[in-house]
């Protein structure tokens, strides 16, 4: 659904004014909003996926707009303003390795303007490891999420994890011993990724990143089954 063009933009002021009364309650006017908020994305979202699509060769995934909840529980458990909420709308792309990583990164902030990028590999957020690109080609934020396969397996593991043990797992609590092995898991995959491996290893290479790859499959299957 487009944005109705007879209807103004909210200003930063009216969302953060918004995002302070949400924190407190719902009403159905705010929620009504909140909906018009989040329309407010669409064409800034249509613009990104197309370059993603259409200029990079990869396939995107993801939403035009962050569910109300989403970003309902986001403001509860943050100090963070709505207007200042990057991830309202955004897209996933999932690429082979580092090197295919940090091009398509190379690529983004050349060919879409108002480029903010958020490396996370170095620094993870709990374990979570990627690149974030966040654009503003026509004003609102847009979140691009780069991953690679390995990082974007670590992730799906612990989406899952969250299911059988709370949000909490995504952010740095729940069980100990499921905290210990996505950390450990996390390290595992930055270890390998960060090394610089030359070409004569290619082969060695490919088989120790299936290898990773079959690990993290069979946690993924552990993780269904506890849900």
């Amino acid at each position: 659904m487009a944005t109705d063009s007879h209807i103004a933009p909210l200003t930063s002021a009216a969302v953060d004014q918004l995002g302070g009364r949400l924190r407190i309650a719902m009403s159905v006017d705010d929620l009504r909003l909140l909906d018009q908020y989040r329309r407010e994305f669409r064409e800034d979202y249509e613009t990104v996926v197309a370059v993603v699509r259409d200029q990079l060769g990869l396939v995107p995934s993801g939403r035009p707009a962050k569910s109300t909840a989403a970003i309902l529980d986001k403001l509860k458990r943050s100090t963070m303003r709505l207007s200042q909420m990057q991830d309202v709308a955004g897209c996933r792309v999932v690429v082979s390795d580092v090197r295919a990583q940090d091009d398509a990164v190379g690529r983004l902030t050349t060919l879409l303007s108002a480029t903010t990028v958020f490396d996370r590999r170095d620094k993870p957020s709990h374990g979570y490891r990627a690149v974030h690109v966040v654009a503003r080609p026509r004003g609102r934020p847009i979140e691009i999420q780069v991953r690679t396969e390995l990082q974007h397996s670590w992730a799906e593991l612990s989406e899952k994890w969250a299911d059988s043990f709370g949000v909490a797992v995504k952010y740095g609590g729940g069980p100990k011993e499921i905290r210990t092995m996505l950390d450990g898991v996390s390290d595992l995959v930055a270890n390998f990724e960060g090394v610089n491996w030359g070409a004569e290893l290619a082969d060695e290479v490919a088989k120790l990143h299936k290898g990773i790859a079959a690990h993290l499959a069979e946690y993924i299957d552990i993780a269904k089954g506890q849900s």
